[in-house]
């Protein structure tokens, strides 16, 4: 099993110590000062590759011993290897699975941890612990320098997202047979909407995180980029492409030129005629669909005897899946109780409480979700599965309600399209096709907005998991 070695914390008396924190980190990133080593980590030292600037060229030095790509997902991860003799390919990481979700179990009965569909399942069968997800979401933010309780030790984030990282290089050194050295991490276009020195820090905590864990030598490719170098090695001829990358994070796209004699060249920089991102994703349409269909079952938007709405941060919390855990702390579940006052529904106060004493809310995250996959998939109304809340409860999820409810960030999402074609200065005409990657670009609902906005445009669907793992691997 993977272990990181957990550095005691810098402790914090107050929120506004930790911003003031972590903005001086973010000041040192913006005038290019030496960084101190991050929350929780050491800085490197050595004979180690750091450069804290952001690494933005579209293609890194040859590595003669190899390349591991790494696609570190919100909701997923996936990774794959590009031998010195060429080619790539894509690394089992739970059996013949080829991507794993990016969750992590801290089984507080055994003292194991657990990782993907295996975190996931001592979980959802009710092993005691503590399950993390959503953890590529805590970068750029305050709340990377927090810490958590796990058992009887403060965690932080950083050392969290580490660890993850740290069962990934395992397993590629168990399919190689050795531990690989140089990789190339997938970023999205924007860590951080309109901050381009918390982006800069997303990317330095990053940057850190893998080296931790035993890289000597990591490199930068902005995801949607990586994506459409996996999709020209199946190339016959020119194309100019609009490459739309949506995971459980960041909806990034590019605009891009490719081809069987423009992949010849080692500088492709003048085929890259646009890109641009949003911090819309998957887990944005869980949360929506959860506010909108489950949480009223536990209070939301309910009135109170004096036709008052129930307070409503619990509620959002709980649809959010990296913010799920805060709710389960004791003061937390004490501010929860004394809400009872503000339900003329006692039902409603009671699932609540339930689901935040007997710790239900991630629980309740992978139903949405799922029930999200299955309307889409099937094309058909499904149900929310809320029987752990109460036997016999549900949610009504149907095909009216993705399309009302998830309205305005599909809008967003698509205007965040239309931007990076516009950047490249072209017109619909100009664009052979649009190639999709990434879990959420099957949503149907999305699909539907996108060809509505691109009519006549045709839609190419990729590898929606192992595509950006494998472009991040042909990028050495």
């Amino acid at each position: 099993m993977a272990k990181v070695a957990m550095v005691k914390p810098k402790e914090f008396h107050t929120l506004a110590e930790k911003r003031q924190h972590f903005n001086r980190r973010c000041s040192a990133q913006r005038l290019g000062g030496k960084m101190p080593g991050l929350h929780g980590l050491p800085a490197a030292t050595g004979t180690s590759t750091v450069t804290i600037a952001p690494v933005r060229l579209p293609f890194m030095k040859y590595s003669p011993a190899g390349t591991l790509g790494i696609d570190f997902g919100t909701s997923n991860s996936a990774m794959a290897w590009a031998s010195p003799e060429g080619g790539a390919q894509l690394m089992a990481l739970e059996g013949a699975a080829l991507a794993m979700p990016t969750a992590v179990f801290f089984n507080t009965e055994d003292h194991r941890t657990h990782f993907g569909r295996d975190a996931l399942k001592h979980y959802l069968e009710g092993t005691e612990g503590r399950l993390m997800r959503s953890l590529k979401s805590l970068l750029g933010s305050p709340l990377l320098l927090e810490t958590t309780q796990i058992g009887h030790q403060q965690i932080s984030f950083q050392d969290i997202i580490a660890s993850f990282l740290a069962a990934l290089r395992e397993r590629a050194g168990q399919s190689l047979g050795t531990a690989p050295r140089r990789v190339v991490m997938g970023r999205p276009v924007h860590f951080v909407d309109d901050d381009p020195v918390r982006d800069a820090q997303a990317e330095a905590s990053l940057r850190q995180a893998v080296l931790s864990v035993g890289f000597d030598e990591v490199s930068f490719q902005l995801e949607p980029i990586a994506a459409a170098l996996d999709y020209e090695q199946r190339l016959t001829q020119e194309s100019t492409l609009l490459v739309v990358d949506l995971g459980g994070g960041t909806s990034d796209f590019t605009v891009v030129r490719l081809g069987p004699d423009r992949m010849k060249h080692i500088d492709r920089q003048h085929d890259i005629l646009a890109t641009t991102g949003v911090h819309i994703g998957g887990t944005d349409y869980d949360r929506q669909l959860s506010l909108a269909r489950v949480m009223p079952e536990l209070g939301y938007k309910h009135l109170g005897p004096e036709q008052r709405e129930v307070p409503s941060r619990v509620f959002f919390d709980l649809a959010t899946w990296h913010l799920i855990h805060w709710q389960y702390q004791p003061k937390a579940i004490g501010h929860a109780q004394t809400l009872r006052t503000n339900y003329s529904n006692p039902q409603l106060h009671a699932r609540l409480m339930r689901v935040l004493t007997e710790r239900h809310g991630h629980h309740l995250a992978h139903e949405v979700e799922q029930a999200k996959i299955r309307c889409s998939m099937d094309n058909a109304d499904t149900a929310i599965d809320l029987s752990v809340v109460e036997r016999g409860l549900d949610a009504d999820l149907g095909l009216t309600d993705m399309q009302v409810h998830l309205h305005d960030l599909l809008a967003r999402t698509v205007a965040c399209a239309r931007e990076c074609v516009q950047q490249a200065g072209l017109s619909d005409a100009s664009l052979d096709a649009i190639y999709l990657t990434g879990g959420s670009s099957a949503l149907r609902t999305f699909q539907h907005a996108l060809q509505a906005e691109f009519a006549g445009v045709q839609q190419v669907e990729g590898d929606l998991f192992g595509g950006v793992a494998l472009g991040l691997a042909y990028s050495r």
